[in-house]
């Protein structure tokens, strides 16, 4: 099983000609990844609500050294974990969940790490108001959004 540098499972996706493996936790990761497997790295965009990649260049990832960017409108903005604005984003929303609940000062700590501990958080912003927090992988599925990932790709042997 292939793992990225927070040994989190890679997705493997076989094309016609290549294997990609998605998920990387970070661009450098991906690159590393690249080299030890004599692969090089593609864009991997996920369209249409569907988990089949097609290699494009849309979102210019390569150039930008990004491995994880979402299109879904003006409207909405995906804040990736890896994001300084996250941390914002999840200390807020954390605030909020406590006041909501009227937990103790003691649980407010203890329930921080559910925001950070879940599977590679996204926050989702609508017309700038927070609207959830999703997955990366169940971005795919969400707003009819774009999702553009860092991939490695392998020749198949």
């Amino acid at each position: 099983m292939e793992m990225n540098a927070f040994d989190q499972k890679l997705n493997r996706y076989e094309l016609e000609d290549q294997i990609l493996y998605t998920g990387f936790s970070s661009y450098e990761d991906a690159q590393k990844n690249a080299e030890e497997k004599g692969g090089k790295l593609v864009e991997a965009a996920f369209r249409d609500g569907n988990d089949n990649p097609a290699i494009t260049n849309e979102a210019g990832l390569l150039d930008k050294k990004l491995h994880y960017f979402v299109d879904a409108g003006e409207e909405y903005k995906f804040i990736h974990s890896s994001d300084p604005a996250f941390k914002d984003y999840a200390d807020e929303l954390q605030k909020i969940k406590a006041k909501l609940r009227e937990d103790a000062p003691d649980e407010r700590y203890i329930t921080n790490f559910e925001i950070e501990n879940s599977e590679d958080p996204i926050v989702v912003i609508k017309n700038g108001h927070f609207e959830s927090v999703t997955s990366r992988e169940r971005s795919k599925y969400l707003k009819n959004a774009k999702v553009y990932e860092i991939a490695v790709s392998v020749p198949k042997s």
